[in-house]
């Protein structure tokens, strides 16, 4: 489960691995702090669970294991203060590479109902979109 606070540890975990090399410590403190952290962000990317502070999404990939996009993705949204949920089919999102075609590095899942689009970034940020104009962000 991602959590806003496990991201503040990740970032945290960044700051402090950047401090160590500018102080110039020894190279097997910075490698044991590296796969610390490495550890820790490969758990937060592989989660299927996103927890904000108003909502619980699962995300479910429906597509054969080693696709590198998936165009059959399912959010299912919760609000934790009415308990409404909505269930969506999306798509995964990712950058382009250097050809324009292929996809390259993952940047998350894309969900739309109407003119609203749900984001859900590698991040563990959820964002909202009511046309061009952002509603929710957390």
């Amino acid at each position: 489960m991602t959590t806003r606070s496990d991201l503040c540890y990740f970032h945290s975990a960044v700051q402090i691995i950047t401090g160590w090399v500018l102080k110039g410590n020894g190279m097997k403190s910075l490698i044991v702090a590296l796969l610390v952290t490495l550890v820790t962000y490969s758990q937060l990317s592989a989660a299927d669970t996103l927890t904000t502070t108003n909502y619980v999404v699962t995300i479910s990939q429906n597509c054969k294991e080693g696709n590198v996009t998936c165009d059959n993705v399912t959010y299912h949204g919760v609000s934790k203060k009415t308990g409404r949920g909505i269930t969506l089919k999306g798509t995964t999102k990712h950058t382009k590479c250097a050809d324009g075609v292929t996809p390259c590095r993952f940047l998350g899942y894309e969900f739309k109902s109407g003119n609203i689009t749900y984001l859900v970034l590698e991040s563990g940020l959820l964002q909202v979109w009511r046309g061009k104009s952002e509603v929710l962000c957390g």
